[in-house]
């Protein structure tokens, strides 16, 4: 199957399991009229996010890379009274398309967007979170994983996305620096006693990529 059929079975189990309200579709087309790069998690992925904060019973959520504030969204629905999401993003003019998508969904009471760098931000945070996402500049992505654990508590799931690079990750001749920055984030993930952590493969309309799963121990 190539990337057409990949994008229409995204499609059906988006329209079937994670079909768009109003506030989502908002914030996907705010994006879009802002002019923010087309690289959002896809309708059934942001699902996926949701169901693994459920899951996790997450109160506290940290997200790094905030964009337009569409996996935000996903991610803050899941919780539950008094639970909170911060979230980090490094462009003024996209965390002002977050803010005002997350006001429209009702959401600007859970949600704060902090602007500027994370590697800036990260250090005046305080922890534990429940859940760390972490989408965002792929070469600081080892430095970001650190910040997790750092912010974490036994048991707090870190899911990490673009972790295959469309194979790249495995292709000892790709030196491109988000493969690289991808790679690093493997190496520690395999070398920290504290995480058990796995990943898996996805195509769909993001192509071929996949997730790190990481829970700390």
């Amino acid at each position: 199957m190539d990337q057409q059929g990949w994008s229409a079975v995204d499609q059906y189990i988006s329209d079937r399991l994670a079909p768009p309200d109003d506030a989502l579709a908002a914030a996907v087309a705010a994006s879009e009229d802002a002019g923010l790069p087309p690289i959002a998690v896809a309708p059934n992925q942001g699902k996926l996010l949701h169901l693994l904060a459920l899951v996790r019973g997450a109160r506290r959520i940290l997200e790094i890379g905030t964009l337009g504030g569409y996996s935000a969204i996903w991610l803050a629905r899941a919780l539950p009274p008094g639970g909170h999401l911060d979230t980090l993003e490094s462009d003024a003019d996209h965390a002002a398309v977050a803010r005002a998508n997350l006001e429209r969904a009702g959401l600007a009471g859970v949600v704060e967007v902090h602007v500027g760098p994370a590697l800036d931000t990260l250090p005046r945070l305080a922890g534990p979170y429940d859940l760390v996402f972490v989408d965002a500049d792929k070469p600081s992505n080892a430095a970001y994983l650190a910040e997790a654990v750092r912010l974490s508590r036994p048991g707090t799931l870190i899911v990490v996305d673009n972790v295959v690079r469309g194979g790249a990750v495995a292709d000892p001749a790709a030196t491109d620096a988000s493969v690289v920055g991808t790679r690093a984030l493997f190496d520690a993930l395999a070398a920290d006693p504290r995480l058990t952590a796995t990943a898996v493969q996805t195509v769909g309309s993001k192509g071929w990529d996949g997730f790190v799963l990481a829970v700390v121990g």
